[in-house]
């Protein structure tokens, strides 16, 4: 009886110390995202504060503040048209663009099991770019009016993402299909765009190459409604999926033992992601290496589970586009650095040390 009563107390104190272990580590976790997003609030009071106008990081909030408070500070109104209609909306768009960027590089990954996957390397942005070639070559576009090149960017990023999907679906969705679907469909709308620059004039040229760079400089507060929509539905989509995502690294034979069908999760997911991408990409353009990095990242630091790597990608992606948007407005100012182009920079650097470190296997245990 006594021995009896000492296994069960064994058992019931192994119980209870990985217990610990297993609520110490998800605390963790927690506690370094949360790291991450005051990180961003820092970032933005500091970014807030840098530009050809001289603005304190008191006169900055205060601008912030007298929006919703008027006559509670006394803000200069060059000062707070600034603050509020320029510069704060870049900030808050680039932490959206990153966010999804992030994302949907993150379920990508996962749902093809592929660390190069990302909403870049799998054609969408080429799918952007070339609706852009057609509504400022061509003037041909779905929306008319201010959004002529976001509606025809829009579309065809869908279009890209779609045809990759059902390419796909036709030959059994598998992880191989998808990404030589998303070369091939990047090669070709590549082509397509460079095409169009060879018979555009010098100002559709400049249109199409400032545009194709990646910039951040179109947010306002009449567009960041809708991409804040748009997240609302989808980012929960693909939340919902995270523990067939985490089943589904032990290979799709596993996942269908368990119950979990590979193929209907991976077009699932596919489809939800395009539609996060194309929202980003028709405002912002081109911007690289943010949905290949951050979720590379985020994998290094908490490791496969996707509960906490999709929301953990998203916030590190917000940090580095929203550092490299502040890098690009200030290194040579009053010159502006198209935001694309210095993702690339900071982004090929850690790309190259990834390759040469050959660590593939740790960031998908």
């Amino acid at each position: 009886m006594a021995k009896m009563v000492r296994r069960v107390t064994t058992r019931a104190g192994k119980r209870s110390r990985m217990q610990e272990a297993h609520d110490s580590f998800v605390f963790a976790r927690y506690l370094f995202m949360a790291v991450i997003v005051a990180s961003i609030i820092i970032l933005t009071g500091v970014i807030i504060t840098l530009g050809p106008l001289d603005i304190s990081v008191a006169e900055a909030y205060q601008a912030l503040i007298d929006r919703f408070y008027p006559g509670y500070f006394n803000v200069e109104p060059l000062t707070s048209r600034v603050v509020w209609n320029i510069r704060f909306p870049r900030i808050v768009g680039g932490i959206l663009a990153g966010f999804g960027l992030g994302v949907c590089g993150c379920v990508m990954q996962a749902v093809l099991k592929n660390p190069l996957a990302s909403p870049f390397t799998l054609g969408i942005s080429s799918g952007a770019q070339f609706g852009i070639s057609i509504a400022a070559v061509l003037g041909i576009s779905l929306v008319g009016g201010p959004y002529i090149l976001i509606g025809n960017a829009f579309f065809f990023a869908l279009l890209c993402s779609c045809f990759i999907i059902g390419l796909s679906a036709i030959k059994g969705a598998t992880s191989e299909t998808l990404i030589l679907a998303g070369i091939a469909v990047n090669y070709f709308f590549s082509a397509m765009s460079q095409l169009f620059k060879y018979f555009a004039t010098d100002e559709q040229l400049r249109l199409m190459t400032s545009w194709g760079m990646g910039d951040l400089a179109a947010f306002s507060w009449t567009k960041i409604p809708l991409i804040l929509g748009v997240f609302a539905v989808c980012i929960p989509l693909m939340m919902l999926k995270a523990w067939d995502l985490n089943i589904m690294t032990s290979g799709d034979e596993t996942a269908k033992s368990i119950g979990v069908d590979a193929n209907r999760v991976r077009i699932h997911i596919m489809l939800v992601s395009s539609l996060v991408v194309a929202t980003v990409v028709c405002f912002t353009g081109t911007i690289g290496f943010i949905g290949l990095v951050a979720p590379h990242m985020a994998r290094m630091i908490l490791g496969g589970d996707h509960r906490f790597v999709i929301p953990a990608s998203g916030i590190l992606g917000a940090v580095v586009l929203v550092s490299a948007d502040g890098v690009a407005m200030n290194i040579i100012a009053p010159t502006v650095i198209p935001t694309g182009i210095m993702t690339s920079v900071i982004g090929v650097p850690f790309f190259m040390y990834l390759m040469l470190k050959g660590r593939r296997k740790e960031f998908w245990a």
